[in-house]
């Protein structure tokens, strides 16, 4: 009899240890996973939030020429220059071919239009510009 109470007493210990393990990792992990996410979290607090692009987009379909049919022409509706620049994500890529085009750097001044050619159908165009938030356009199939 002596021998079975040890016996459910060291198996009842080890189950209250690992028990007590579990919980203890359990609550460590908690203020860690919180200290984490507060980091994350606090430049994003103390950004005020990036205004909208001021550029207004206007498709056009280029006839009679070998390279791609769509032109994207860009107005800037801001009162001052804008510094724009960007990408375009294409939407047919051959093997040998980078899947982006880079679009450099442009100043666009107030009223002005910025030209971006040799687009095709479902492109986009990714253009960003210090202080304003992103602006993504897609290419049209047709216009």
């Amino acid at each position: 009899m002596n021998n079975s109470h040890s016996l459910r007493y060291s198996q009842c210990s080890r189950v209250l240890l690992v028990l007590a393990c579990a919980l203890g990792l359990t609550m460590m992990s908690v203020p860690v996973l919180n200290a984490a996410d507060a980091a994350i979290l606090q430049p994003v607090a103390d950004k005020a939030p990036a205004r909208p692009l001021p550029l207004t987009a206007t498709f056009e379909k280029v006839t009679g020429t070998e390279s791609a049919p769509f032109v994207l022409k860009l107005k800037n509706n801001s009162q001052e220059a804008l510094k724009v620049s960007g990408r375009v994500l294409l939407s047919v890529v051959h093997h040998a071919m980078d899947k982006a085009r880079p679009i450099p750097e442009q100043s666009v001044e107030a009223g002005q239009i910025m030209t971006i050619k040799d687009l095709s159908s479902d492109d986009k165009v990714v253009l960003t510009a210090p202080d304003f938030a992103q602006l993504e356009l897609t290419v049209p199939y047709k216009i």
